[in-house]
């Protein structure tokens, strides 16, 4: 069987147990604080477990997109030295939402592995798990006994750990004891020395782990007690990637048709053959599994950047440079030509890479550039560390140098590592390693952030939004829970009704307040966390005041600051259109900001819009606003039904089968959104872009403001406009700048002529006072220049006039020291000086520091009453 026609035997056959085949949320986790990316199978689907929302159907099945380099689960040092551990890999499922439990999923399990893929069950090996004293969970009889039927004896059973057996998403969430199932695909001889029962879990190449069947039945709290969820569930996972090297009887995931047609790409661009060489083989492993993360998660709306998930993705990327760099003698872009066979591969079952193939594959291609670059400059600086090294060969390369070689340039540890071994030096291991632990513990100071459990104070369920509608709400704080942030003491707070709108799709979360007749709560923000609408107050006598006064509040949305944000969401639908027209229809959303100050719009686009089409945006805009559209809005849209109509869809977001569709004229902006909007596009008033420029690679950034603070600006020009006016005694404007300017350069010559005149005099004084010693023609003065420049201008033309010259110049230079130091060449030659390494002890007189060349340098300073010093000082070296 394919690949392709092994994920499809998977779906059909969950389908034909009455599953419901849903597609692969993003990599990029949404509205979860607890992960980066989606890791697992599972985490599209945690608020079910948890009791927050409702399923479409109470069995589900799918493959799902996921990646594993950060946190808890991260194996990308492992990714290209073994053959089963990847970055991003595809994990199908199949999921029971309180209907089905271990019965019927062990059965199916077996059947499908056995009856439909014909593995041989004398190679199959399952596992239970064992129990756990300090959880307080005893051993999974129950599995047990189920397995013990289908198999017909304990033989290919085994007891798991925690660690093995007792599957957990995260610190705290959905958890529960699970059964694996592990397959041997050695060969025969090698079975019948050693049982493959004694290598399951022992990480051996090909006695491996392929399917998880978890059976979530308890939450893990914040306290680390364990608690029964309201419905027990099934979550499985099986590793498509090993299950297809299991299928098509390969030894290791990358001989699979998964792999091998990117292999084989990058083989015949490399001109190396894959399985001849070690570290070649090594890099082709790491290029073809790097290429799909970074081109999924490109596509899912992650791009490349320095922050959080958009680090993960640069770091995958310059790794998979990197070896192909140092292994297989890439010295130009070359990730971003494998994008085409990717899109092609997956086209039909994640359809997004294929829609953006030419934007990810331009992304990939200038990251790549960019980093090969600095790879360079890496190389190059890492050869003047060795080369400033004490001693021969053999010296070791401090941790600190090493850690600022990775943060600052990017430069990877295990290639500095490599370099400096081939040149026979080594690193300090545990220096890096201490810089590291101290910038992490840096970060984690920044980030700390302590969250207490829930406190439930009324069955808990999902809330329901009412702010597309109304302001104010009449609701019962259902829980509530204590958080420190950054040594701020916030409360969440999860009501059953609420109009305030949660943080979500670029558009900020609302504030307001929660009331009592007597007292009252104000709400700072309003965030999304999964399902949950979380309203965030810092008020620390909220405890004491909801004692006092009970759960029922009035929930009232800070109306002024509402309509602002819809004035400038809705502005935003009308901006991406008129985008599509003047740029063309390559440009899709990369991401939002709807602010009741800003907003803030990020989109395809590869070159700077220019003037022209930054005014016919703005123009086309304004119009739309002077129409007066009125808003459309339709909830539970059919999602092919919303299609059909050309509803704009943001690329990274998951939508339901039913979608909210706003649109503003039919024939010209429509959207799936789930934002806050004006009713008619009057209501915005003026539209005005303020900036426009590069916010990544690939991807333009508009900002604009609208309704009050665009009129607000327009006030402030037109009051700066009246003040020059007056300055200009009511002339023309344009006309009396101009004539200011000219007259400006006109001045700037002819200060610049005196300038140059007093420069000679200058230079004709020191050269009639150049003084020998010690067999140099020496000048060293304090002289009045203008500039640093100038300074440089001088040294250079006494070199011109003077030979064997030493001259040091130094100036005060608007209250800063400057130093100039010129060495004729003989002279630097024949007596062996470096004027970079004289002038840095020179500059110590002036509190500062400097550089250059042997033969000139320069060197600043902040004590400028140490010059005088510092002429003496060079009187001393003469």
């Amino acid at each position: 069987m394919t690949s392709r026609e092994i994920r499809q035997a998977f779906l059909d056959f969950f389908v034909s147990k009455g599953h419901l085949i849903v597609p692969s949320a993003p990599l990029v986790a949404k509205n979860d604080p607890t992960l980066m990316f989606n890791n697992s199978g599972m985490a599209q689907f945690k608020d079910y477990f948890l009791g927050n929302g409702t399923p479409p159907s109470t069995r589900i099945a799918d493959t799902q997109k996921c990646l594993r380099v950060s946190g808890k689960h991260n194996d990308l040092e492992d990714v290209g030295f073994d053959t089963y551990h990847h970055t991003m890999f595809e994990m199908l499922g199949n999921w029971s939402f309180g209907d089905y439990f271990k019965k019927e999923a062990l059965h199916w399990s077996w059947e499908l592995l056995t009856v439909v893929y014909q593995l041989p069950k004398d190679r199959l090996y399952v596992s239970v798990f064992g129990g756990d004293e300090k959880d307080g969970v005893p051993f999974d009889q129950e599995a047990f006994d189920i397995w013990k039927e289908i198999l017909g004896s304990e033989d290919h059973i085994l007891l798991g750990n925690k660690k093995d057996n007792f599957w957990e998403m995260g610190e705290v969430g959905p958890c529960g004891p699970c059964s694996e199932i592990h397959i041997d695909l050695r060969d025969q001889a090698e079975v019948d020395r050693v049982p493959g029962k004694s290598l399951v879990n022992a990480d051996h190449p090909q006695v491996v782990e392929i399917w998880n069947n978890v059976f979530m039945q308890f939450e893990r709290k914040a306290d680390g007690s364990l608690i029964p969820l309201p419905a027990r569930h099934v979550d499985t996972g099986m590793g498509f990637e090993r299950l297809c090297m299991a299928i098509q009887k390969k030894q290791s995931n990358y001989d699979t048709d998964v792999f091998s047609g990117t292999i084989g790409f990058v083989a015949n661009a490399s001109g190396k053959k894959y399985g001849e060489e070690k570290w070649a083989d090594i890099a082709m492993r790491v290029v073809a599994d790097h290429i799909r993360a970074i081109a999924f998660a490109i596509s899912d709306g992650q791009l490349p950047s320095n922050v959080r998930a958009g680090y993960v993705i640069r770091r995958i990327l310059r790794r998979a440079v990197r070896y192909g760099y140092t292994y297989l003698g890439f010295r130009e872009p070359f990730l971003y030509s494998l994008v085409p066979l990717l899109a092609e591969q997956f086209d039909g079952v994640f359809p997004e890479l294929k829609a953006q193939q030419d934007f990810v594959a331009k992304v990939i291609q200038e990251e790549e550039a960019a980093f090969l670059r600095t790879l360079e400059k890496g190389l190059t600086l890492l050869d003047k560390i060795l080369v400033q090294q004490p001693g021969e060969a053999g010296g070791v390369i401090d941790g600190q140098t090493v850690f600022e070689l990775n943060d600052t340039f990017g430069f990877p540890v295990d290639l500095t590592a490599l370099i400096a071994r081939e040149k026979g030096f080594t690193i300090d291991e545990a220096g890096y390693q201490k810089a590291l632990a101290e910038q992490k513990e840096r970060s984690r100071k920044d980030a700390a952030t302590e969250k207490s459990d829930w406190i439930e104070l009324a069955e808990a369920g999902k809330t329901v939004f009412l702010g597309y509608d109304q302001l104010e709400s009449d609701s019962v704080i259902l829980r509530y829970r204590k958080v420190e942030a950054k040594g701020k003491t916030q409360y969440h707070v999860v009501l059953d009704r609420t109009p305030f709108y949660a943080e979500s799709g670029g558009q900020v979360g609302d504030t307001g307040r929660l009331e009592w007749p007597t007292a009252s709560l104000i709400v700072v923000d309003t965030k999304k966390e999964n399902d949950l609408s979380i309203h965030v107050i810092e008020d620390e006598e909220f405890e004491e005041k909801l004692k006092a006064h009970g759960t029922r509040v009035k929930a009232v949305v800070d109306a002024h600051r509402r309509k602002l944000i819809a004035s400038n969401h809705t502005a935003t639908h009308l901006m991406h259109s008129a985008l599509r027209e003047v740029l063309g229809a390559h440009v899709a959303q990369k991401g939002s900001l709807v602010s009741p100050d800003v907003l803030r719009f990020d989109f395809s686009h590869f070159t700077k819009m220019s003037d022209e089409e930054i005014a016919r945006v703005e123009k086309r805009v304004n119009e739309k606003i002077r129409e007066n559209i009125l808003l459309q809005e339709d909830r539970n849209v059919p999602i092919e039904e919303a299609r059909q109509r050309g509803a704009t869809a943001l690329f990274g977001e998951k939508y339901g089968d039913f979608v909210r569709v706003i649109t503003f004229d039919p024939n010209y902006s429509v959207e799936l959104c789930g934002g806050t909007h004006v009713p008619a596009t009057g209501e915005i008033g003026l539209f005005k872009i303020t900036s426009e420029g590069s916010s990544s690679t690939g991807v333009r950034r508009i900002e604009a403001i609208t309704s009050e603070k665009a009129f607000q600006l327009l006030e402030e020009q037109a009051g700066l406009l009246a003040q020059l006016r007056e300055l200009l005694k009511g002339q023309d404007v344009l006309k009396s700048v101009q004539t200011l300017l000219d007259e400006k350069a006109d001045l700037q010559k002819r200060v610049e002529t005196l300038e140059i005149e007093k420069l000679g005099s200058v230079r004709e004084a020191l050269l009639a006072n150049v003084k020998e010693s010690n067999g140099l023609n020496v000048v060293l003065e304090e002289v009045s220049v203008p500039n640093a420049d100038a300074l440089k201008q001088l040294a250079y033309q006494l070199k011109d006039k003077v030979d064997n010259l030493f001259c040091l110049l130094v100036a005060d230079i608007s209250g800063k020291p400057a130093l100039a130091l010129m060495i004729s060449e003989n002279i630097v030659k024949e007596r062996g000086l470096n004027a970079g390494q004289l002038i840095r002890d020179l500059a110590k007189e002036v509190k500062g520091g400097g550089g250059g060349q042997p033969f000139f340098a320069t060197a600043g300073g902040s004590d400028v009453s140490g010059l005088p010093n510092v002429l003496k000082k060079a009187a001393t070296l003469i």
